[in-house]
């Protein structure tokens, strides 16, 4: 815990003030995280002979916070699970070359915004091809921007069904026996060749310092780096996937190692080195530069879906395809309280009572920030 403290007062450090308003806003959440000041929880034990009350601060729920985001996670998780189909489940990454770094970060919600768009169509134009599927893959995408060290490596994570969706059918998976569900030659070529396009019709872009023609001249001719992956092994694996992936922030705090009064050091998989692991240590400037690099615009939207899961119509497109495949609809999700979750993921139940452990922790009063209280309990208990 003095690290993950640590951690959350070098982001209330002084060298935080130097970045833009929202990424300063971002860090003074963090910083927050769990204290005071974001308000706070008591609870009571219910049994008369014990009567322990205990304060618990609230979480920030910022989405760039090393300490929360995992009750989300696992949510997330649940309704991904609900919408897999009896198909194959393919990894693609695309990846831009670092030429394109420094426009990215003064227009990176454009930007990243064209990465989406240009994965995403590159994968349903190759779907549209009958020698490879003849129908919509489902496409769920994921934007990452770092690397291992925290550097700047902006890439999309994509898993792509091998089956697809067709005027009402489902259309079932050609490449059964191979390990990739499309050629990744023809994908590179492809997403280069539509992403340098999009940057040509793109009049929205800062540019001041950059060649844009020089920039598209010299990368046109450079190999575009598309990872495609064999097939997971079972739904199962995919859910594992999802769990590792989509949630993921640039870095969490138990690869932490040590926060000194001017230095952070932390661990990293040295994937050129046989992924061994390893320790850095940055100066708390240098880490809080690179931190910041991956804050994503604010209400830039990270998991986007394509294909037969686009967000319109999903519900109904998917009991389609299972009403085709013989299956029972769609199960209705069921909103799981947070103590069942910690129960049931990690078999801790929060409401014990940690002193006489026959009792239940009840909620008495919520503080909010600017002294908002809301009582939980009845007049004759407060």
């Amino acid at each position: 815990m003095s690290v993950v403290n640590d951690l959350q007062k070098l982001f209330g450090d002084s060298h935080t003030k130097t970045f833009n308003p929202y990424s300063q806003a971002v860090f003074k959440k963090l910083s927050h995280c769990h204290t005071a000041k974001i308000g706070s929880h008591l609870y009571r034990c219910n049994d008369v002979e014990c009567n322990k009350e205990k304060l618990q601060y609230h979480s920030c729920g910022n989405r760039h916070c090393p300490n929360c985001g995992s009750m989300k996670k696992e949510t997330w998780i649940e309704e991904r699970t609900n919408e897999l189909l009896p198909t194959a489940y393919y990894h693609v990454v695309f990846t831009l070359p670092h030429e394109w770094n420094s426009l990215i970060l003064g227009n990176r919600k454009v930007m990243f915004k064209i990465l989406f768009d240009t994965a995403s169509e590159t994968l349903l134009n190759y779907g549209k091809n009958t020698e490879f599927l003849g129908a919509q893959p489902g496409i769920t995408m994921v934007l990452h921007t770092w690397g291992q060290e925290l550097t700047f490596h902006p890439h999309v994570h994509c898993i792509v069904s091998g089956g697809g969706y067709a005027d009402g059918k489902w259309v079932a998976a050609k490449r059964t026996s191979n390990n990739f569900i499309f050629p990744t030659s023809g994908l590179r070529k492809m997403y280069k060749a539509i992403f340098l396009n999009k940057i040509r019709q793109t009049k929205e872009l800062k540019t001041e310092g950059i060649d844009i023609k020089m920039l598209i001249e010299e990368t046109g001719k450079k190999k575009w780096n598309v990872y495609a992956k064999a097939p997971f092994g079972s739904p199962a694996a995919v859910v594992e996937y999802l769990g590792r992936y989509t949630h993921k922030i640039a870095i969490t705090k138990h690869r932490i190692k040590n926060v000194s009064g001017t230095t952070v050091s932390f661990s990293y998989k040295d994937y050129a080195d046989g992924s061994k692991t390893k320790e850095m240590q940055l100066s708390q400037e240098e880490f809080l530069r690179r931190f910041e690099q991956h804050i994503l615009p604010k209400r830039f939207v990270k998991i986007r879906y394509y294909g037969y899961l686009q967000n319109r119509n999903k519900h109904q497109r998917i009991n389609e395809i299972r009403e085709f495949l013989l299956l029972e609809p769609r199960k209705a999700m069921v909103k799981v309280p947070m103590e069942i979750r910690m129960l049931s993921r990690f078999g801790i139940d929060i409401l014990k009572c940690p002193c006489c452990e026959n009792g239940r922790m009840m909620l008495v009063r919520s503080v909010y920030p600017r002294g908002a209280i809301r009582n939980k309990a009845s007049p004759s208990e407060n």
